[in-house]
């Protein structure tokens, strides 16, 4: 069957002949590499455990008195880093708060809190 020409134009133009325009195409934006939140978990747990390990081991230098300030610049770097590997979460909240309270650095709240965070992730 043949379909007619744009307006002033009488003569057909055969089906098979008529041309559509090319679809032009967008060139794909690629994602830059980023880790897998997998990845990202065991990161996030490894770097609890071994804080929490580093607290235990060297607990007369995480005391009070002259290394408290390295104690609470580490626990701050350290939720700093957990909350950017797996999000914030309200565990974190209590954490920090026990690491704060001298003597308590011995409980592995750091490990605990990313336990909790992560548990149901895959």
């Amino acid at each position: 069957m043949d379909t007619p020409k744009p307006e002033g134009d009488p003569r057909p133009v055969p089906a098979d002949e008529v041309i559509e325009p090319p679809v032009e195409r967008l060139p794909r934006r690629q994602a830059p590499p980023t880790r897998s939140p997998r990845s990202r978990v065991w990161v996030a747990r490894a770097l609890a455990i071994a804080a929490d390990a580093l607290q235990i081991v060297f607990l007369p230098l995480f005391g009070e008195g002259f290394a408290s300030p390295v104690n609470d610049a580490l626990d701050v770097l350290v939720g700093l880093t957990l909350v950017w590997l797996v999000g914030w979460h309200w565990a974190f909240v209590p954490s920090f708060a026990a690491e704060l309270v001298p003597g308590l650095d011995i409980f592995p709240s750091w490990t605990t809190a990313v336990w909790f965070a992560t548990r149901g992730r895959r």
